[in-house]
């Protein structure tokens, strides 16, 4: 079995675990109640915080809301050379 040295050196607790498990069960619809639950929580603003929007459960409901604005067809803003210069030199 090969190993992924990106893997091997990473720092893995079981907090990581748990935020980790958290941040899936969020992504993939399950209610914040229910995963206070699963992890024992007691107060489920702890719960919010290991919870948080990834940054693509916060694009998905973005596109959802502006349908007509968001498109396939938006220039890829990280290969505009000019604009790339301009936030460098900021």
């Amino acid at each position: 079995m090969a190993s992924d040295p990106v893997l091997a050196n990473a720092e893995l607790s079981p907090h990581v675990l748990r935020h980790s498990k958290a941040m899936h069960l969020y992504d993939a619809g399950v209610p914040l109640p229910y995963i206070r639950d699963i992890l024992r929580h007691v107060d489920l603003s702890t719960t919010e915080i290991c919870a948080r929007a990834s940054t693509e459960a916060k694009r998905r409901a973005l596109e959802a809301v502006y349908v007509d604005i968001v498109s396939d067809d938006l220039p890829e803003w990280n290969r505009d050379v000019g604009l790339l210069d301009w936030l460098a030199a900021l």
